[in-house]
């Protein structure tokens, strides 16, 4: 049999100019940023449309983000790559510690502790990754993340440490209650 198809797969995405949802960092507060971008206001970042992420949900201290796993996400094995099952950690679980910064505040992954649980593959379905703040200090944050496929099935879980810091030009944050 002769294959007349071609094998050979593209894709394409485009972008906003993250300049712009820079520019609300010094000026909302976390979940009011991340509601925004959940919302359109607010552009979403660039790593979003390049993973494909999902849907986003966004409470205090919380976030979930999901993702539909592709072909172009594998790696040579044909799963998922750990790179983007991380990458789905790492958002879940930062985003969740910027839900509770003030104006002004910012903040960077110190470190990501993954544990992969099971491979994901596009018979997975649906990804979703939800991260939850475990404890935040006046410097440091941390917070959790875990994956979970359609079924239910945990497929990877994260822990991670941000380091907090005042955005330059922005007035000083008050201390954290609590």
């Amino acid at each position: 049999m002769t294959q007349t198809q071609d094998p050979t797969r593209s894709r394409t995405f485009s972008w906003s100019d993250p300049a712009a949802s820079v520019d609300h960092l010094g000026r909302r507060g976390g979940l009011d940023l991340i509601q925004a971008m959940i919302t359109g206001e607010v552009a979403p970042p660039p790593v979003m449309q390049l993973m494909g992420m999902a849907r986003m949900e966004a409470d205090q201290g919380w976030v979930a983000v999901e993702l539909t796993p592709q072909e172009f996400h594998y790696n040579p094995l044909g799963t998922v790559h750990g790179g983007v099952i991380s990458t789905l950690l790492d958002t879940a679980a930062a985003c969740a510690v910027h839900t509770t910064l003030p104006a002004g505040v910012g903040y960077t992954s110190l470190d990501l502790n993954a544990r992969f649980l099971r491979p994901a593959t596009v018979e997975s379905g649906l990804l979703r990754c939800e991260g939850t703040v475990l404890q935040r200090g006046r410097r440091t944050a941390l917070a959790e993340a875990r994956l979970t496929d359609a079924a239910g099935r945990l497929v990877a879980h994260a822990t991670s440490t941000c380091l907090l810091f005042d955005l330059p030009g922005a007035p000083a944050a008050p201390p954290p209650r609590g």
